[in-house]
């Protein structure tokens, strides 16, 4: 059965598409499912961080073919609603990628703001293969986190990047040893200092940094900033560890 499922570790949330006989192909139905679940996560209080990951053997197969053969554009913004909500989560996101992400699939992945993989994770863009333009923004989100060259590269002359050459072309974090459950718990351990913190302070944090991003100055940055860190100073959290690192430091005199 065709789904989106939904598991909750100790204030992270792992999302998992689930469709392993199509390699996870995003469905206009699992895409809307995949909205839901995002949303879940944002709306729960308890929930701080989240992982994407696919049922092996892929991470994502792309679009399902079918879906996308028929779709105008209406039909495309329907598929693209799934991978598009991960690129707008108010939450830290984490991709483990522990198969093949391709077309759409590599939307999937590009969309979270961190990926890890293991060996078995492949990047292919495969449009131009396909006879297709990219969408959903694949080119912008490439070309941001992997530069220009590798962008070209994938998107123009098919090149695949498997789980060594993603890291070392800044697509990914990190290679982690092991299967799928060791990946995902390596992602849910990765995401464990969000988890961590105050709920509020992370997705300001993650609201910033899509702010100071944009911008060429650093004097707006620090503008930017300031407001939310004043906020934060003025936190019980905030305070509480204060006085516990005064705390320490009395003690060692």
């Amino acid at each position: 059965m065709a789904e989106v499922l939904l598991q909750r570790s100790d204030r992270v949330a792992v999302i998992t598409v689930h469709d392993p006989e199509r390699r996870n192909a995003l469905t206009l139905d699992l895409s809307e499912q995949l909205v839901a679940a995002v949303r879940t996560c944002e709306d729960d209080a308890d929930v701080h961080a989240v992982v994407i990951t696919g049922t092996p053997p892929a991470f994502c197969a792309g679009a399902d073919l079918t879906a996308l053969g028929e779709a105008r554009e209406e039909g495309l913004r329907r598929i693209y609603a799934g991978f598009l909500a991960v690129a707008r989560c108010t939450l830290p996101t984490i991709a483990a990628v522990g198969g093949a992400a391709v077309g759409a699939g590599l939307n999937l992945a590009l969309a979270c703001d961190v990926r890890l993989v293991n060996a078995h994770a492949k990047f292919d863009a495969r449009f131009l293969q396909l006879g297709i333009h990219p969408g959903g923004g694949m080119t912008w989100m490439l070309h941001r986190l992997a530069g220009p060259q590798t962008a070209t590269a994938m998107t123009l002359f098919g090149q695949v990047l498997d789980a060594d050459a993603a890291v070392s072309h800044g697509l990914a974090w990190a290679r982690v040893d092991g299967g799928h459950d060791e990946l995902v718990d390596a992602a849910v351990g990765f995401a464990r200092p969000s988890a961590e913190a105050p709920r509020e302070l992370v997705r300001t944090i993650k609201a910033s940094m899509r702010t100071t991003a944009a911008l060429a100055d650093h004097a707006q940055a620090v503008d930017t900033e300031l407001t939310p860190q004043v906020a934060s100073i003025g936190t019980p959290e905030f305070q509480a560890k204060l006085a516990a690192m005064k705390a320490r430091i009395s003690s060692r005199e």
